[in-house]
């Protein structure tokens, strides 16, 4: 109930991506049905029913890969402050997610189903005649059991898949301030500030023993008053402003020696990058690196074409597109998926090379900050339009017909894909507001943003244009011949 209000009370934006899910979800279920038509008319040829069924794996991956997108950009389904005391934590939000997207699954696999049965003449009387005619197993009766069954399957993935995805997950629990942590080779004690170069080996840097000192000073102190009020005032003028006395040790209640720190560092040490560092709270969290993926997806990217090439001379010149190069193109897709944030990352590198100004270094920042948002979607278009520019070239070549279902199929992945990005850029979009915000209360002009915007559009442009034709061609290769 609480689902079916949320979907209601929606804005238009977000309507209209949950009218995209759901007709993503009738194309594809549309060419379930028609596989399984196919299967019953064709009950002499498994093999070419089988290998039906196994490329509606693709518009099936796109439609769930939207889902995906469009339930994490739902504003309405986001966790708020005190949303719990209702509950309606991390976890009842996820369900409400998962619940409406298998709704708008589930209302694209009813309209399939009604198409379906309109094309065989179920509800009119008259089936069509045409392409399709042939998959649509006229004068037999369909098996309840088998196309519920195929129905459920876009409904069952996509909310199983966003729920995977938008699963409440625990912080990780912050270190104790009594655990011991090493930091360089011959680094010594518990604290939490990080040593400089050299304060290991500065003169009077470290203590022997805090037992030591305690026992010296309590015996100084007894036996001679004057002495170590002198001392004292003398180390006071010793000791910098705001810093730390040489020598000054922490120890907990049993005597134990927890903290030594130098005569020259001050509570707010900092770092060889210059960032200040509070000795007492917890280390900044340094950002998340996402060019470690992409040696793996230039490797899985590489083993998707070589399986696509040994597919391709394999196969015979007449054949269909066998469950090999289906398995080629599925790899290629997957490798780039995994080097699309890291090529992004690396395009906002080199838009701050060479002496950046401000146009480029705001540019090159928000690149950076949003490949993992923005870097995967762009590497699944890269594969979908490499995809595409082969099986143009394949028509070109061979002048094959690839039929209505063909047609709907790549109409599918590719409005799927290109939603997709479509949504991850709204996302990052709405990601960015406060600094946006921020720049402009500053005094940025708002075409200094337009301007890094459109700075940002090209630069990805200018890197996944050119590996797109470059996968297209290897791609084509062993299919034209």
């Amino acid at each position: 109930m609480l689902a079916l209000r949320l979907t209601r009370a929606a804005r238009l934006a977000v309507q209209l991506r949950r009218l995209l899910v759901a007709s993503a979800s009738a194309g594809t279920g549309f060419l379930l049905l028609c596989a399984l038509g196919h299967a019953l008319t064709h009950p002499d040829a498994p093999g070419a029913s089988s290998l039906r069924l196994a490329w509606c794996a693709a518009p099936l991956a796109a439609t769930v890969y939207l889902a995906v997108a469009v339930a994490r950009a739902d504003p309405g389904t986001r966790p708020r402050p005190g949303l719990s005391a209702i509950g309606l934590g991390p976890g009842r939000l996820m369900a409400v997610s998962a619940t409406t997207t298998a709704l708008s699954a589930a209302l694209g696999s009813v309209a399939a189903l009604l198409g379906f049965l309109y094309l065989r003449g179920d509800l009119t009387g008259a089936p069509v005649d045409g392409a399709v005619s042939g998959v649509l197993a006229l004068g037999q009766r369909l098996p309840a059991p088998a196309v519920v069954t195929l129905l459920a399957v876009v409904p069952a993935a996509a909310s199983a898949a966003v729920a995977l995805t938008l699963r409440p997950r625990d912080p990780r629990p912050a270190p104790s301030a009594g655990s011991r942590r090493y930091g360089r080779f011959g680094a010594y004690g518990w604290g939490a500030a990080r040593e400089t170069f050299g304060a290991y080996g500065r003169y009077g840097a470290r203590l022997a023993s805090a037992s030591a000192s305690a026992s010296a000073s309590a015996s100084a102190s007894a036996s001679a008053p004057a002495s170590a009020s002198a001392s004292a005032s003398a180390s006071a003028s010793a000791q910098p402003a705001g810093g730390r006395p040489a020598g000054a040790a922490q120890a907990d209640p049993s005597g134990a020696l927890l903290t030594q720190a130098s005569a020259t560092l001050s509570p707010a040490t900092t770092d060889g990058d210059g960032s200040a560092q509070d000795a007492t709270g917890p280390a900044p969290v340094p950002p998340r690196s996402h060019t470690t993926l992409l040696p793996w997806g230039i490797a899985v990217l590489t083993a998707g074409l070589a399986v696509e090439t040994y597919a391709g001379d394999t196969a015979t010149r007449d054949a269909a597109p066998s469950a090999g190069v289906l398995l080629g193109w599925a790899l290629a897709t997957l490798g780039l998926a995994l080097a699309g944030p890291g090529l992004t990352h690396l395009c906002g590198r080199l838009l701050q090379a060479v002496r950046p100004g401000a146009l480029r270094l705001l540019a090159g920042r928000v690149l950076m900050e949003e490949s993992h948002r923005i870097g995967r979607p762009l590497g699944v278009v890269c594969a979908v339009a490499s995809a595409a520019y082969a099986a143009a070239a394949l028509h070109d070549a061979d002048a094959t017909d690839f039929g209505p279902l063909s047609v709907i199929g790549a109409v599918v992945v590719a409005g799927c894909t290109v939603a997709t990005l479509l949504t991850a850029a709204v996302e990052a979009k709405h990601a960015r507001t406060d600094t946006t915000d921020a720049l402009l209360r500053l005094g940025a002009p708002p075409t200094t943003l337009r301007a890094a915007a459109a700075l940002r559009a090209g630069a990805l442009l200018a890197v996944f244009g050119p590996l797109t034709l470059v996968v297209a061609q290897l791609a084509s290769l062993p299919l034209a011949r």
